[in-house]
């Protein structure tokens, strides 16, 4: 094996492993065992969304230096710091990260050692993560060399096993709208977000391994492909298990009640013990890639005054004290956060991957604040906008977005400005 051809196995692995959090663990066999007999439009819409868009979100982003503030500074070197920011607060310490510690807690350490209060082992869990982080030179060789294989083992055996021994028959449910609602599902897996602030992780650790900047996009792509076949075999796999399910379960389980179902059906009563572990490893290479890539966006936005190891220790106990709230509370939170952000980070992931076509960079802008009014009004009581097409789907952004930037080129089509002449987003923070 040639030396290109096993770092792009190896950071393959590891975006596997960063993506692959406690979300994407849970929601593939609850989605299979409420669509039954339709599996196959689940995992298709499910897969498109929980790989496809992350993906892309980390082929835009290394258009650039690899980084999505430097995408985002298109709009505006202040826009790009301000909802990078917000990124890297509200899916790391605010939500991201306390979700992997709450749900480890829950099903792999309350149920295996119940004596344990969930704070004695939140400081636990961030020792190890911190354990991780500091070593930040390694911290792609080490998820993608060691965590991820012993990860996808554990879910190989469970998924394999339940292809050649069903738990139960796959039955019809009724369900509608399959398509869609498996696109919803992956949607909120919070992957493409995710993605834009691992991909400064992934394209430092490609210049590291002695790469060029002209090698950015085809490794990342080779690379996000690993990741994807890897992720679309697991997706798939417990979809279909979860489909097995339908008489086994009622119909208002829990996702994790259904996992720990499904786990024990096929594995017996060890089952509980090894998704737990599996659990485990899921939630803690995404932690660990998140604590990593926020200590390192802190750092640089404020000239090094943030110290990386010190942003590390912060976010660990802002993650704490919010992880002790339960995964059912961290969801309700989550939200109103994901409704407001996702619409902008796609409209700057669609527009970045069009630069080629969409070059009249004040539409682009008009389109992107756009998508933050319409995320915004979305979460504002008492106003409805199920009225738009698309608006009782959650999407109801996506056509007065496309219209503000067709508006925009008629608007400003005299106007021939490059998607970035204006300030940088790292000549802003030499300023």
């Amino acid at each position: 094996m040639n030396k290109k051809t096993k770092d792009c196995l190896v950071i393959g692995f590891a975006l596997f492993a960063m993506f692959f959090g406690a979300g994407n663990l849970i929601f593939p066999p609850y989605l299979g065992h409420a669509v039954g007999t339709e599996y196959i439009f689940a995992v298709i819409g499910f897969t498109i969304t929980g790989v496809g868009l992350p993906l892309l979100a980390i082929i835009a982003c290394t258009k650039g230096d690899g980084t999505f503030e430097t995408m985002a500074s298109k709009i505006s070197p202040k826009f790009a710091i301000i909802f990078a920011s917000l990124l890297f607060i509200a899916i790391g310490p605010m939500l991201g990260i306390p979700r992997t510690a709450a749900t480890t807690y829950e099903l792999t350490i309350n149920p295996i050692l119940p004596g344990i209060p969930p704070l004695v082992w939140m400081f636990v869990y961030f020792g190890i993560n911190l354990f991780f982080v500091f070593r930040q030179s390694s911290i792609i060789d080490t998820i993608g060399k060691f965590l991820t294989p012993s990860l996808l083992i554990i879910l190989a055996i469970i998924i394999i096993k339940g292809f050649l021994f069903p738990i139960g028959n796959i039955e019809a449910t009724g369900a509608t709208s399959v398509l869609s609602t498996a696109f919803l599902e992956g949607y909120q897996t919070m992957d493409a977000l995710a993605a834009l602030l691992f991909a400064a992780i992934v394209s430092s650790s490609i210049l590291a391994k002695g790469y060029k900047n002209k090698d950015l996009v085809p490794m990342t792509v080779k690379a996000g492909v690993v990741a994807a076949i890897g992720l679309a075999f697991v997706y798939g796999g417990l979809t279909i298990i979860g489909a097995q399910t339908a008489s086994l379960a009622p119909a208002d389980v829990t996702k994790t009640g259904l996992l720990l179902i499904i786990s024990k059906g096929i594995l017996g009563n060890v089952g509980t013990i090894i998704i737990g572990i599996a659990m485990g490893l899921a939630c803690l290479t995404t932690s660990i890639g998140l604590i990593t890539a926020g200590s390192s966006f802190f750092a640089e936005i404020s000239k090094g005054k943030l110290p990386y190891k010190v942003n590390a220790v912060v976010i660990s106990i802002i993650s704490i004290v919010i992880g002790c709230l339960g995964v059912d509370n961290i969801v309700k939170i989550s939200g109103p956060i994901l409704n407001i952000l996702y619409p902008v980070a796609i409209t700057l992931i669609a527009t970045t991957l069009l630069d080629k076509f969409l070059t009249n960079v004040n539409a682009v802008r008009l389109g992107v604040y756009t998508s933050l009014v319409f995320g915004l009004l979305s979460q504002v009581p008492g106003i409805n906008l199920s009225f738009i097409p698309l608006g009782s789907q959650g999407f109801a952004w996506l056509i007065p977005t496309v219209l503000a930037i067709l508006v925009g080129y008629v608007l400003f089509r005299n106007k021939n400005e490059d998607s970035i002449t204006n300030t940088s987003f790292k000549e802003e923070l030499v300023k």
